[in-house]
């Protein structure tokens, strides 16, 4: 496996926990957004949305993170990365997209761009845009896990999974934009559970090959 990300890419972050969840051996190929690597034309050819991560396997290019995560756990089946209940897996990817659709395409990297080179938005507006989608995904979201039942030491019961992959390398981009994470205990509290574990840490941004 190959695995085409940054050091600082939300979206590799979640693939690199995955894989490391599944105990996968694979090799890493930086892509630096921050110098524009992605729109070069070696990338390009990989990438038709110029993004990361890009995970070739035996020749098959692989896209979007969370059906990479999902293609892993179909293919690699454990440890599972979703309940075997219908109503615990809907359950889990609603928690997740919640992340990974709300707040995620709102604040990334080339949306922060367009709004300060093209927009022309100060930096200070570009911050409060940036708190303002966190701070409304991360209500619904602690509202969520702090009232259900199902919520354990992890977003769904006591194991880690789906959900908790999709949701550590946010809570990471929020504290590195200094967003005050206090309001939300319940999150606080899953993403240190997750930290606590070895397939987490080994995927954090400033444990990777290219990190700056």
């Amino acid at each position: 496996m190959k695995l085409y990300g940054y050091f600082r890419s939300s979206a590799s972050y979640r693939v690199r926990i995955a894989l490391n969840m599944k105990g996968l051996t694979y090799e890493q190929v930086s892509v630096h957004l921050a110098r524009g690597k992605q729109y070069e034309a070696e990338f390009s050819g990989l990438s038709p949305q110029n993004l990361v991560p890009v995970l070739d396997h035996d020749g098959h290019l692989l896209y979007q993170s969370p059906a990479i995560i999902e293609y892993l756990d179909e293919k690699y089946p454990d440890p599972p990365l979703f309940p075997e209940d219908e109503l615990g897996r809907q359950r889990v990817r609603s928690l997740a997209l919640i992340s990974a659709c709300e707040i995620h395409p709102l604040n990334n990297t080339r949306v922060l761009n367009y709004l300060t080179q093209v927009l022309k938005v100060s930096e200070e507006q570009k911050t409060a845009w940036y708190h303002h989608w966190v701070n409304v995904g991360f209500t619904a979201l602690e509202k969520r896990l702090s009232t259900e039942k199902q919520t354990g030491r992890y977003c769904h019961g006591d194991e880690p999974g789906f959900a908790d992959i999709i949701l550590v390398p946010q809570v990471a981009n929020a504290a590195r934009f200094k967003v005050d994470l206090s309001p939300y205990p319940t999150i606080r509290g899953i993403n240190e559970a997750c930290l606590g574990l070895e397939a987490f840490r080994k995927a954090m941004p400033q444990n990777q090959p290219d990190a700056e």
